[in-house]
């Protein structure tokens, strides 16, 4: 039951000729403090429609409200309405919706079954999965588990970086310097190698770069030799990237890349001529954008495609061939300008769903402050990264608990964990500094935290003997009340996340029903209580059902011991 609505409902009965409804939801607060009730209308925006006092106004609006049953005191204090639900039965209703409906509590139905395409992680071929790439794949990957908790149709779509002029210069580096036997021991560290070396070199020779532009032309034009090279780069790089994925538990609907377009492009330079939106500028053909934004770039004056043309190939093959309603591009900050231009001439080419796309930007993963540059070789491995990450937990399990059943998979569920939520705990749009300690602590407000919190629910549930029931309820344990608080607001954060394209919106929730639950069994007698014990258990079992679905929405795993 939504209690926030049922208050608005009843306060618009009185202010109806003043406010809509849905405007006197936006404006009721959730008080910090218990005393002060558990939501609060604020009436200072109604002084000067009443030429009142916002007291005045509150005072008058508490006398006349008609609340529903399941609040039992309303009352004006400092220009505020507060309002208190009966804590056992709001308790009880909760508690048993939560049991009941298990996973799917918190599960709403905004999208009606709508398709969205989410485009993210999208590593780019031939170079290491680094620690750069973790941003878009965790944020992409939660953003798509959260998508269809509100009820959306969800298409995961890993737009791989196999196209471009980079592929020219490693093709070129690789007949200067490559050593086919040292590729295949050791396929993505030589091509980095190969990679770097190139625009070290370019920098004293510039005739690299042409060079490079040379064997991407051959490559687009459809010379065996490139393409062969290619297709090896591709094959050993996504051998990989699936490993890492696996590790994650991140999975696509879609790997096409950038490749899988170049037939396509024709048709996005004739659609564009037809529209009669492409002028030519030094050679090169372009798309005026709006005043503030440059020329978007079609096709460069040596014939070659760019990534706007393929990226305006992906968007309309995309709308065709998944029907989708909304597209979400999960790309980091530097890309802002591409996309506004993307959107941009896709509205000048009438197509009415570019409406629905959106650039879902966030900050960068830096390294003592800078940003971690494949081409400079300053990169840091993700799954170097994992393995200490899962090394570490199995290091913790040993110590803590060696008997422990199932250690190594608990070992990598703990390990990715603190990885993955680490980076998610954080805005999307907040640069991260990567901090190998600080992702791999197990206290505080980390991912390790927020599972070693289910699994003790889980240990108690266990010794407690936990038998499901959702009739006659009774809470009558003050303790309970910020806890039961805390699973109310469950389908909000589910909402607001989603609102924002921000899962760390998830994070803070689970971060705040751990700590609430952890206080409430650091004060409350639940093993040896004997009034009262299946009440408290059962909502244990409520927090630890709404931990775990908390956790797969952010890719993590919930294990039942640690």
């Amino acid at each position: 039951m939504d209690y926030q609505s049922l208050f608005a409902a009843a306060l618009y009965k009185q202010l109806k000729e003043q406010l809509d409804q849905e405007k006197i939801c936006q404006l009721i607060e959730k008080p910090k403090y218990s005393e002060m009730g558990d939501f609060a209308f604020p009436c200072f925006e109604l002084a000067k429609i009443f030429r009142k006092s916002p007291n005045q106004i509150a005072g008058e609006l508490a006398e006349q409200l008609e609340c529903p049953p399941l609040f039992e005191k309303v009352e004006a204090v400092g220009g505020y309405v507060n309002v208190f639900l009966n804590q056992m039965e709001v308790s009880a209703s909760v508690v048993a919706k939560v049991i009941q409906r298990k996973e799917q509590y918190g599960s709403l139905n905004h999208g009606n079954g709508e398709v969205i395409t989410i485009d993210f992680s999208s590593p780019n071929i031939a170079k290491p999965f680094s620690m750069g790439h973790l941003r878009s794949t965790v944020i992409g990957h939660s953003l798509a588990r959260i998508g269809e908790k509100n009820g959306f149709g969800v298409v995961r779509i890993n737009h791989l970086g196999d196209w471009g002029t980079q592929f020219g210069k490693l093709i070129a580096a690789y007949k200067l310097w490559g050593n086919e036997e040292k590729i295949r021991v050791n396929p993505i560290k030589e091509l980095l190698t190969l990679y770097v070396k190139f625009h070290d070199e370019a920098e004293h020779d510039a005739s690299l770069i042409d060079e490079g532009r040379l064997w991407f032309k051959r490559l687009e034009d459809g010379d065996q030799e490139a393409r062969e090279l290619w297709k090896w780069f591709r094959e050993e790089s996504l051998k990989e990237f699936n490993s890492i994925y696996e590790l994650l538990g991140v999975t696509f609907d879609s790997t096409q890349g950038e490749a899988f377009y170049n037939n396509k492009m024709e048709r996005v330079v004739q659609l564009l001529e037809e529209k009669q939106l492409l002028k030519e500028s030094d050679g090169a053909l372009v798309v005026e954008s709006a005043e503030e934004m440059p020329p978007c770039l079609i096709k460069k004056k040596d014939g070659t495609t760019l990534y706007a043309t393929r990226d305006l190939a992906a968007a309309i093959y995309r709308h065709e061939a998944y029907g989708s309603s909304r597209s979400l591009y999960v790309v980091g900050n530097e890309q802002t300008l591409h996309f506004k231009q993307l959107f941009d001439v896709l509205g000048k080419m009438d197509y009415e769903w570019s409406q629905g796309l959106k650039h879902v930007p966030f900050g960068m993963m830096l390294k003592d402050g800078k940003k971690m540059s494949t081409r400079k070789g300053k990169v840091v491995l993700l799954e170097e990264v994992l393995k200490e990450a899962v090394d570490l937990a199995r290091q913790n399990i040993a110590d803590k608990n060696p008997s422990l059943t199932d250690k190594e998979r608990v070992a990598y569920q703990v390990g990715t964990g603190a990885v993955m939520f680490h980076d998610l705990k954080n805005h999307r749009l907040n640069d991260v500094e990567f901090s190998l300690n600080a992702m791999l602590k197990f206290e505080g407000e980390t991912g390790p935290y927020v599972q070693y919190t289910h699994a003790r629910a889980s240990s108690i549930l266990r010794k407690g003997g936990y038998e499901e029931n959702t009739e006659a309820l009774a809470f009558v344990d003050d303790q309970a009340w910020r806890v039961v608080k805390g699973l109310m607001d469950f389908p909000e954060a589910v909402k607001r996340s989603f609102d924002g394209n921000d899962p760390s919106q998830v994070a803070k929730y689970i971060l705040d029903l751990a700590k609430s639950f952890n206080q409430y069994y650091g004060n409350v007698r639940i093993l040896d209580a004997v009034e009262g014990r299946q009440e408290k258990l059962s909502l244990v079992h409520a927090v630890k059902v709404v931990l775990k679905e908390s956790m797969y929405l952010l890719g993590l795993e919930a294990p039942e011991e640690m």
